[in-house]
């Protein structure tokens, strides 16, 4: 199959928004892993008088999790897909949830934010190292950035793990809900082709971040997605 490119990411995920949230929820850790993450961002209390970015926020499952943990904080979600968008406005938010069409590379948004949260999606940047130092020049000193992500280079068991979950439910379920396996066979190579831990790790401490540290996903995950940390 044609490799797609990750320029040409956002365009693939108009094409399968309709069905991503049945995908998504497929997965018995999917919503539980993203909350548990959300937590990292150590949001005092109820959020309250607090600003939070949600970048990549697709149709919201990531805006839900950093809504549950911080109820009262402005939430500024963006993502660069339109469809994923358009999913994301269909359901009911409170006032303090926004959306924002802009590529991670092209920012729309004033900081600063008191914690910035990114669910898969430094993995689909074609140049992280820029959108990383604009994220870290967002965030308030001691503020966090939160990453939610695929991670299996360092894992010969978790790169086998990944490829045969891929191959036996993700792509063939993805094909058959989108009648395409464009964007899940991308999901696969991209996730082999991304930093392992270590090298994530390094690439924040590179673009400014301290104290960078990850956290580990739980259930069948384990090894596969993780929660990297780093502070401003």
């Amino acid at each position: 199959m044609a490799k797609l490119a990750a320029a040409a990411v956002p365009d693939a995920f108009d094409e399968a928004a309709a069905g991503y949230d049945l995908l998504v929820g497929a997965n018995p850790d999917y919503h539980r892993e993203l909350r548990r993450s959300a937590t990292a961002l150590r949001v005092p209390g109820d959020g309250a008088g607090l600003r939070l970015l949600d970048l990549g926020c697709g149709t919201g499952a990531s805006t839900a999790a950093l809504l549950a943990v911080a109820p009262r904080a402005e939430i500024v979600a963006v993502d660069a897909s339109r469809g994923m968008l358009e999913r994301a406005r269909r359901k009911s938010w409170p006032a303090n949830v926004s959306f924002v069409h802009a590529r991670a590379e092209d920012l729309a948004v004033h900081g600063p934010f008191d914690g910035v949260f990114a669910a898969y999606l430094v993995r689909n940047l074609p140049d992280p190292d820029p959108v990383l130092t604009a994220v870290r020049g967002l965030l308030k000193p001691g503020a966090r950035f939160v990453a939610h992500e695929y991670s299996v280079r360092d894992s010969w068991a978790a790169t086998a793990l990944w490829t045969a979950v891929c191959w036996s439910v993700i792509i063939p379920s993805g094909a058959a809900v989108t009648r395409s396996a464009k964007l899940y066979t991308y999901l696969w190579r991209s996730v082999l082709d991304f930093d392992g831990a270590g090298a994530l790790r390094d690439r924040l401490r590179r673009n400014g971040f301290v104290l960078v540290r990850t956290l580990p996903a739980a259930g069948w995950q384990r090894g596969v997605v993780h929660t990297f940390v780093g502070e401003a």
